[in-house]
């Protein structure tokens, strides 16, 4: 159970528009709109004091406060647009919301991250007084075995190296899942970045990690899903 006193809100950012998977966020996967997946985590968590969902949209709106988050407000379209910058709502609820000491962002897309590992993002950022965590998985794919392609279709290599001959040689990489990122209120408003020198990584394993951007990936959380049902 909790041991501290900083009140800590579940923001969850969820615009209506959607070019890869046309309205995914209230598209059922596995019985359930993808939204719920990360509401339904969040309310579980004994760390959380309030889940928010940051939309434009109204049909959003509706299935989130069904699934028990807040919709306080309505996200302003400009700051719902393809290039509109990923921090925008993030700040956006924060102006709104200035009572929490820290923030947990959920990305609706990672509907396999479990309760479990949301609790223990959290436990690790306290114990390790940081100012942000982001959840990162170890990458199947090394930089140090990539190659980049001419106009003539020439290879070369991204990392120039001629040291790691095996794949048992490569040292580990890891990349940012999408899953978790969690930051004291205060210095993400000064920083307005989860990504400083300052940042720790939180190590979720890859079958926690898919996050949905292409029919494809949809297939693939359906068929994980199915097995935990």
């Amino acid at each position: 159970m909790r041991n501290w006193s900083l009140k800590t809100l579940a923001l969850i950012p969820a615009r209506g528009g959607s070019k890869g998977i046309p309205r995914k966020n209230c598209r059922l996967l596995a019985g359930k709109p993808l939204i719920a997946w990360s509401i339904e985590a969040a309310l579980a968590s004994p760390y959380i004091d309030s889940v928010v969902v940051s939309t434009d949209d109204q049909e959003i709106a509706d299935i989130s406060r069904q699934y028990g988050a807040q919709v306080p407000f309505m996200r302003p379209s400009e700051l719902a647009q393809d290039d509109s910058p990923g921090m925008a709502p993030v700040l956006h609820a924060l102006e709104h919301l200035p009572q929490f000491d820290h923030i947990l962002l959920l990305q609706p897309t990672s509907p396999l991250r479990t309760l479990g590992e949301v609790n223990r993002c959290i436990e690790f950022a306290v114990a390790r007084q940081a100012k942000a965590v982001v959840s990162v998985n170890e990458s199947a794919q090394s930089p140090y075995w990539m190659y980049r392609l001419d106009v003539d279709s020439y290879l070369s290599q991204l990392i120039p190296s001629t040291e790691f001959t095996s794949r048992q040689q490569l040292p580990p990489v890891f990349s940012l899942n999408g899953a978790l990122y969690f930051a004291n209120c205060e210095w993400l408003k000064k920083t307005q970045t989860f990504l400083t020198h300052e940042t720790l990584g939180f190590v979720m394993p890859i079958e926690q990690s898919l996050d949905i951007d292409t029919p494809f990936d949809w297939k693939i959380a359906e068929l994980l899903l199915a097995d935990t049902l």
